[in-house]
């Protein structure tokens, strides 16, 4: 859908009342989207303890996180589609139930092939049905001017339901193991619940939200585009493929905070589950601090250039993991992975919004959005199996220091991406009357 058609159909109540329904609605979308992930990627903070209760390898992990990737890879194009011919409230309740449901058999710690059919039905649910309904749905509840305040609540929020589910997340966790002395599989059972039972709750509630009215459609948007054409337009782009190598080299760096919890507890620190998992939980608080934040210097500034300087700091966070633990200095450590944190969730936040720089039709802005999507987040298909073998192959400290030297050579390639997408955007505005 044209941004204009997402304008026009986006038009529901201008009073006050409709104003505060939109809230309302946009409030269950952000604590929609900030309980939907985290259950899926629990090894963010208690990998280790799922090796234990599940009774898997790190290599067998990898492959749940490799074929969840390729079916979020493969499902970018058609969940757009399905968001534009299925009401997005009921594909958005679905996405909940169903993942909350899933949640609670894996819950009971099963075999690794039902964990196969967990992760693949999670790849459904939170790929093909939920995350193109979210954002129809923003455009659907927002005015026109209120397209970018909207959005940007709903990733800043997003974050912030995260990091605060996460928080009771490890307290149910530390207080099962800790304060009654039971199972670390008992204390991962009450977290899996508590994200489940969340889910299934709020895709009730979403069944309740009443649709917008639609206000009619755009005659562009009716226009019948031809694919190709639009493709070999988008081709021709050199920045847009630049865009799509940004993204990839930055998502790597994210991939990489996944893995932090198993460093601090198995690369020789002598933290405990319990507090590896406090320390990444924190990490989870600077998402609404590093998005919101890098979204303001990037506007004070040059969103290009604090970019830059966000994934250059961040590449040389993953040197510093593999070398500041000789210093046996926990406490330096501790800050540097909340460091990188930080500077993570502002690339996340600043490397969508350099796109506006490409001057990419209007018309096949979200085209490009597909394209740059299946490209830049690609590593969800390699990257857990690459980790899971490192880890195998060379368990400890060492597969750590390998890993994260390949993911510092990755941010590396991105930096140097960044640098050439400034040249060109300034050489353009240079040559532009």
């Amino acid at each position: 859908m044209s941004r204009t058609a997402a304008q026009i159909d986006a038009a529901p109540g201008t009073g006050e009342n409709g104003k505060a329904q939109r809230y309302v609605q946009l409030l269950l979308l952000v604590l929609a989207a900030g309980a939907i992930y985290p259950v899926l990627y629990l090894r963010q903070v208690y990998q280790s303890t799922m090796l234990e209760v599940f009774a898997i390898s790190n290599t067998e992990l990898g492959y749940l996180y490799s074929m969840l990737g390729t079916l979020f890879l493969v499902s970018y194009l058609p969940s757009g589609w399905l968001a534009d011919r299925l009401a997005p409230r009921l594909l958005i309740s679905f996405s909940l139930v169903a993942t909350g449901l899933l949640a609670l058999w894996y819950s009971t710690a099963p075999g690794f092939d039902s964990l196969l059919v967990i992760y693949a039905g999670w790849g459904i649910s939170t790929g093909l049905t939920f995350w193109a309904s979210v954002l129809k749905r923003v455009k659907m509840i927002a005015r026109t001017d209120e397209q970018g305040r909207f959005f940007g609540i709903l990733d800043g929020g997003r974050g912030l339901v995260e990091a605060l589910l996460a928080t009771v997340a490890i307290a149910l966790f530390a207080y099962a193991t800790e304060t009654q002395g039971q199972s670390t599989k008992v204390g991962l059972t009450h977290v899996i619940y508590l994200y489940a039972f969340t889910c299934i709750l709020l895709g009730v509630l979403m069944l309740g939200v009443k649709d917008p009215k639609r206000a009619g459609r755009d005659a562009a948007d009716r226009q019948a585009n031809n694919l190709l054409q639009d493709l070999r337009t988008l081709a021709r782009i050199p920045e847009l493929w630049l865009v799509a190598a940004i993204v990839f080299c930055g998502y790597h760096i994210f991939w990489a905070t996944y893995s932090f919890s198993a460093y601090l507890q198995e690369g020789g620190f002598g933290l405990s589950a319990v507090m590896a998992g406090t320390i990444t939980t924190i990490k989870l608080w600077m998402r609404p601090i590093g998005g919101i934040g890098g979204g303001y210097l990037g506007d004070r500034f040059s969103t290009i250039s604090v970019l830059i300087a966000a994934l250059a700091l961040a590449t040389l966070g993953m040197l510093g993991l593999i070398l500041l633990p000789a210093l046996h200095n926990l406490a330096v450590l501790v800050v540097l992975v909340l460091f990188i944190g930080l500077l993570t969730y502002a690339i996340r936040g600043l490397y969508w919004a350099i796109l506006d720089s490409c001057h990419i039709p209007l018309r096949i802005t979200g085209l490009a959005i597909g394209i740059i999507s299946v490209v830049g987040y690609s590593p969800d298909v390699f990257i857990p199996l690459i980790n899971g073998w490192i880890a195998d192959a060379f368990p400890g400290f060492l597969g750590y220091q390998i890993y994260f030297g390949y993911i510092a050579a990755i941010g590396t390639l991105g930096v140097l991406a960044a640098l050439t997408l400034k040249k060109r955007i300034s050489h353009k505005a240079g040559n532009r009357p």
